[in-house]
């Protein structure tokens, strides 16, 4: 009779004559986790199929709104453990995400009194420097630079 490899416990097993094209053993843990991945497939190929069970989600939601309140309440090693790979992936959503690309300056501003980059200036005596530059549509807005005196 013919083994074949479980694809979840990559144990050898044999299939029965009944399933001539069964692919994974007749454990439960391996039952499940073929019926995740017919699920995933079938949400993925089928629209139909995919917002029934999403109606269906929520409307078990609906009927048991406390279900994960009591959940956490009554497991707390999962509520720590969640905590703990939502930083993680939070983390690496961040390291992933493209960084922003700021827009080059604009040659002609009709206003300079916004800076458009984030400063602190210590407290202390500044010295005021008058910049000239003949880019300016508004001359109301002064350009300065700021040297701490110490």
């Amino acid at each position: 009779m013919e083994k074949r490899r479980c694809p979840a416990c990559h144990k050898l097993f044999h299939p029965r004559p009944q399933s001539p094209g069964q692919t994974f053993c007749s454990g439960a843990p391996c039952q499940r986790e073929r019926k995740r991945r017919w699920q995933k497939a079938r949400r993925a190929a089928d629209p139909d199929y995919r917002d029934n069970d999403v109606q269906a989600s929520r409307l078990w939601r609906h009927r048991h709104r406390d279900y994960w309140r009591a959940y956490r309440r009554n497991h707390p090693q999962s509520v720590i453990r969640n905590r703990i790979k939502q930083r993680e992936r939070d983390r690496a959503k961040r390291l992933s995400a493209p960084r922003p690309v700021l827009p080059p300056p604009t040659p002609h501003l009709a206003n300079e009194d916004a800076s458009t980059r984030p400063f602190s200036v210590e407290t202390g005596t500044y010295r005021m420097i008058p910049v000239t530059r003949n880019d300016l549509v508004n001359e109301n807005a002064w350009l300065v630079k700021i040297a701490l005196l110490s």
